[in-house]
């Protein structure tokens, strides 16, 4: 339990705090360049398809992967330097089992309810500065953005998340696993944790597209 409220609990505040102005500023680029074509009433469209699919899961993921996973890494990496692993080992425990399995599912689990927190704060947000701040029609602004944003648009954004939290949890508590010795060693780690968890998700973010409207384009011609 404390584990699943480090995860997600206590991550909440800022997915909410960062969704909300990511949609605020997507909502105000949009309108700076929309208004000049005179289709202003398309940013719902655009904020909603942006959060759902890529500014969601990704802006989540590397606050997951800057507060969670950081904090995973220099846990066990001191629980290595302190000799408790090996402690565990001695007493017939796999630490594998006992430490990583948890926070694997913890990330796993969480970070597609955090995904969708995150998006509807943004376009929430994107709704407050369009309608209150920009005077666009309140009617198009909704309509627009539930008709152009479908149900495998949202299908995508929470398989991103399900593979980057995954992704997080293991890049970091390798780096916990194998820190050197010493409070060097675990702050080298960390540091190599949370730069590897941000890299590889921006990274496995363009595969993971790919492979997504790859999909959606043969379901697409099989059905025509």
């Amino acid at each position: 339990m404390p584990l699943l409220a480090e995860v997600g609990v206590r991550s909440v505040p800022v997915v909410l705090i960062t969704g909300a102005f990511t949609g605020m500023v997507l909502a105000v680029q949009t309108y700076s360049q929309f208004s000049k074509l005179r289709v202003a009433n398309m940013i719902g469209a655009v904020v909603s398809v942006s959060m759902v699919k890529e500014l969601g899961p990704v802006l989540t993921a590397l606050i997951l992967a800057g507060r969670v996973g950081s904090a995973m890494t220099a846990e066990l990496g001191t629980m290595k330097v302190t000799d408790q692993i090996d402690a565990f080992r001695s007493m017939g425990i796999d630490p594998v089992r006992y430490l990583v399995v948890p926070r694997f599912l913890a990330c796993v689990c969480l970070m597609p309810v955090l995904v969708v927190y995150s998006d509807i704060i943004g376009i929430v947000g994107g709704w407050l500065v369009s309608v209150k701040g920009l005077g666009v029609d309140p009617h198009y602004y909704w309509e627009h953005a539930r008709f152009y944003t479908d149900s495998y648009d949202v299908a995508c954004g929470l398989i991103k998340a399900v593979f980057f939290g995954g992704f997080i949890s293991v890049i970091c508590c390798y780096k916990g696993f194998s820190c050197g010795l010493g409070a060097k060693g675990v702050g080298r780690a960390t540091t190599q944790a949370n730069v590897g968890a941000c890299v590889t998700v921006l990274v496995a973010n363009f595969f993971l597209a790919v492979i997504l409207w790859m999909i959606r384009s043969t379901f697409t011609q099989s059905v025509v």
